[in-house]
C-alpha cells in the first residue's frame, strides 16, 4: 500500500503455485492498519482465478473493531495485524497457478460509489496453512 492507502480499483494480486490438491488448507488475508483507519468494518472482494481459467468471486465482510470501538488483531500500538480467515478447510481442486486478487469495496452508508482512498491499512498479505491430520 502507498502511503497507507487502498485505493478502490486496484487490487492486491497473489500468485501461489499449488502441488497439494489432496490436503485441506485454512486461507487467510493478513490485514494490517494503523490509526487513521476510520471503520469498524472492512469490505473485499476476493477473486480466484483457478489454473483452468475458472473464475470464484466473493464479497467477504470482517469486524476491524468490537461494539465498543477497540481494535481487533494484535499489537500494542497504534498498528493492528488481524489474521482473516479467507477460505476454512478449503481443498484446492487442481495442481498449477492460482492467482488471488482482493479489492477493498468500502462504501459511506447511503452512497452507492465506493471509498476512491480507504486510508489505514498499511498492508495486505494472504496466508495459507495446510490443515494437520
Amino acid at each position: 500500500m502507498n502511503n497507507s492507502v487502498w485505493k478502490l480499483e486496484e487490487p492486491v494480486v497473489f500468485e501461489v503455485d499449488i502441488d497439494d490438491i489432496n490436503s485441506q488448507q485454512n486461507l487467510f488475508l493478513n490485514v494490517r492498519t494503523d490509526s487513521d483507519y476510520p471503520y469498524r468494518n472492512l469490505y473485499i472482494i476476493s477473486k480466484m482465478i483457478l489454473p483452468n481459467g475458472a473464475v470464484l468471486k466473493d464479497t467477504l465482510e470482517y469486524e476491524m473493531a468490537d461494539a465498543f470501538g477497540n481494535w481487533l488483531g494484535d499489537g500494542l500500538t497504534d498498528v493492528k495485524d488481524n489474521k482473516l480467515y479467507y477460505l476454512e478447510k478449503y481443498k484446492f481442486p487442481r495442481k498449477g497457478t492460482y492467482t488471488f486478487e482482493f479489492y477493498q469495496a468500502m462504501r459511506k452508508r447511503g452512497e452507492i460509489d465506493g471509498i476512491q482512498e480507504l486510508k489505514g491499512v498499511t498492508d495486505v498479505g494472504l496466508r495459507i496453512e495446510k490443515i494437520q491430520d
